[in-house]
């Protein structure tokens, strides 16, 4: 077969590539050039139609577009590749389920059932996440535009009664590259020798899915190679959904501290590590689907995934990250006597 990867040269997309030509497939990069591809387009995804000719020319079996932010840009893409290809598939996102709203705050209404499936109940606010998040996500991630939705994308790459579409709805992807640098508030503090790592009551309890990088970039090279996947919603992530607490305790022993992990009321907690949203609301999802339609498996074990990601970490030091950091607030959260 001979694929095209829209933004194929990120964290994921690479992986895909490599999971592909294993197989034998001809793959075709369309990205802005920032990486060297083998065998590459190079373009800007925000002016996708200023390529409609040269994309058109590769003559692709199927499109996989890896960085669709929103319902416009998925309606180009169909109208681009309608006649010209067999099958689109979109990377989608787990943050399109109304539990998802629910633990952000922007859904009305009890808790959602968990865990979820391909057919648990959707948000019914089309913004996912307020302005001021927005913006600094498109600091990290510069394809995400200011309509970023993906419940749009997927109904336009699902509707299209002419072209097929396949959606893969992904969980927090980690390893190594992670732009988000998931990993670096435990081993940032583990590195920094710190006795204690602190987490709220309630976020420590907590359940939300992952997935490894490359075990997530074989789950979409399946559902890009295998035709059974026309039509369909998968959810893709790791069958065990671990607490904030668990999942970093994991990290932890991985990279060899000692120290103690600490659950504090909120009120004792200092403001930088205080988590926004309802954390009652878990985000677990159910991925059966993927698994027996697809056989889907993970190829890289869970504490190999964990040691490479912290390997990369440490090797890729920054001085710019989401996460915050205060050891004086965090000793002070930690002293005997403290209301």
């Amino acid at each position: 077969m001979r694929i095209l990867l829209i933004g194929g040269s990120g964290f994921i997309g690479p992986h895909v590539a490599r999971a592909l030509e294993q197989q034998g497939h001809d793959v075709v990069v369309f990205h802005r050039g920032t990486t060297p591809a083998r065998n590459q387009i190079v373009g800007d995804r925000r002016a996708l139609g200023d390529h409609a000719d040269v994309l058109r020319a590769a003559a692709p079996d199927v499109v996989v577009d890896l960085i669709l932010s929103s319902g416009t840009q998925a309606r180009e893409l169909m109208r681009l590749f309608r006649r010209a290809t067999n099958r689109v598939v979109a990377l989608s996102s787990c943050d399109v389920y109304r539990a998802c709203g629910v633990l952000h705050g922007s859904e009305p209404g009890g808790l959602e059932p968990v865990p979820l499936t391909e057919s648990s109940a959707l948000r019914t606010k089309l913004q996912t996440y307020p302005p001021d998040r927005i913006k600094m996500l498109q600091q990290v991630f510069g394809w995400l535009d200011d309509e970023y939705d993906k419940i749009p994308v997927e109904r336009e790459i699902l509707g299209d009664p002419e072209l097929p579409g396949t959606v893969l709805r992904l969980p927090m992807v980690y390893g190594p590259g992670d732009p988000l640098r998931r990993f670096l508030p435990v081993v940032k503090r583990v590195d920094d020798r710190r006795p204690a790592i602190l987490f709220e009551e309630k976020h420590a309890s907590w359940r939300g899915p992952r997935g490894f990088v490359e075990n997530v970039a074989a789950a979409v090279a399946l559902a890009v190679v295998d035709n059974r996947a026309a039509g369909r919603v998968y959810n893709v992530g790791e069958t065990e959904s671990l607490t904030e607490l668990e999942w970093a305790e994991r990290i932890a022993s991985a990279a060899g501290w000692s120290g103690r992990l600490v659950t504090l009321p909120a009120e004792r907690m200092p403001p930088h590590l205080l988590m926004p949203g309802n954390t009652d609301q878990h985000w677990t999802i159910d991925t059966t689907r993927i698994r027996e339609e697809l056989s889907y498996r993970e190829p890289v074990a869970q504490a190999d995934a964990i040691r490479r990601t912290i390997e990369w970490e440490r090797a890729n030091p920054t001085e710019s990250s989401p996460h915050a950091f205060d050891y004086d607030a965090e000793d002070a959260a930690l002293r005997p006597g403290r209301p």
